[in-house]
């Protein structure tokens, strides 16, 4: 079978890391409270391959899973504006705990430094690039230092490179941009939370936000990013296809049409303690275009076209 050669992900020692919104112990992790203070974080990773479901070991695969009770520790990647800062906010006022991310180290600080101001030290905060693997796994390490575990894994980081052109006139960068974050970096996204939730006693839940294009129906002057999108529901399908096949029972991965008050229907499944495939879905063709054009509306005035973080 053909192979698909992604980023470098082998063992790497003393990965800089920026840890917001806390101090480091280099006994015990990091902690919250006091001021926000930002430092080098050294993430010492060993090299360790890739968990597989091996069928001589079905004692693990179908161990029983502890139950899954609020408040929910939620990871939500793309998540200092836009949709992901929306839902960040609504798990927060739920009473959970939110671990937020973003490439800008500036953005994070300052949204988690908002975000505690009106929340508590419920909100943790790091820089990850969704594109690269080794920026995915420091991000797992930073989840398990702080939170211990996540019930709640939200891939949103999305791009559209602020590109709103026909595909005949986009570059190779606003191409490779899209695609990257989109694609890519979603795929490495749910292998490592899959294999952090597989290892986890309440195992995890994973949701996939789809976006304009997902549906089939054509994405005209910004045809990649609309591709990107439809790629996302065959992948959370092959996923579900996947985990079902080699009999994982404590981990599922869902697709989502998002609205900010959906969170009610995302933590719905935890609490019900089902793991059975699921697409929560408000986001019709027509919203999402009309969400779409209004927000290139709005940019046009401000010379910038955001659809997600």
């Amino acid at each position: 079978m053909a192979s698909v050669a992604l980023p470098a992900i082998s063992s790497y020692t003393a990965l800089p890391r920026i840890l917001v919104g806390g101090r480091f112990n280099s006994t015990s992790g990091p902690v919250g409270g006091g001021s926000l203070v930002r430092r080098s974080l050294p993430y010492l990773c060993s090299a360790r391959k890739l968990k597989t479901f091996r069928a001589e070991s079905p004692d693990v695969r179908k161990r029983e899973r502890e139950p899954m009770l609020p408040p929910y520790n939620v990871l939500i990647t793309g998540s200092t504006k836009g949709i992901g800062y929306a839902l960040a906010r609504e798990f927060l006022k739920a009473g959970d705990n939110v671990l937020i991310c973003s490439r800008s180290a500036e953005r994070v600080e300052s949204v988690l430094r908002d975000l505690r101001k009106e929340f508590g030290e419920r909100v943790w905060g790091t820089v990850c690039d969704v594109r690269e693997g080794k920026d995915v796994k420091a991000l797992v390490s930073f989840a398990h230092e702080t939170l211990g575990y996540i019930d709640i894994w939200i891939n949103n980081a999305g791009s559209n490179a602020y590109s709103y052109k026909p595909l005949a006139e986009t570059s190779d960068d606003d191409l490779l941009e899209v695609v990257t974050t989109n694609t890519l970096g979603l795929m490495i996204c749910c292998r490592e939370a899959i294999n952090m939730m597989f290892d986890q006693p309440r195992g995890g839940h994973i949701f996939n936000i789809d976006g304009a294009g997902s549906d089939g129906r054509p994405t005209p002057r910004f045809a990649a990013y609309g591709a990107t999108k439809r790629s996302v529901v065959h992948l959370t399908k092959s996923l579900q296809a996947e985990l079902q096949m080699h009999e994982v029972k404590n981990v599922m991965v869902h697709n989502l049409s998002v609205a900010e008050y959906l969170v009610s229907s995302i933590r719905s499944i935890p609490g019900s303690q089902s793991m059975k495939p699921t697409y929560i879905r408000f986001l019709t063709g027509f919203k999402a275009y009309s969400q779409i054009f209004s927000r290139l509306a709005f940019g046009a005035r401000r010379n910038r076209y955001l659809i997600e973080d």
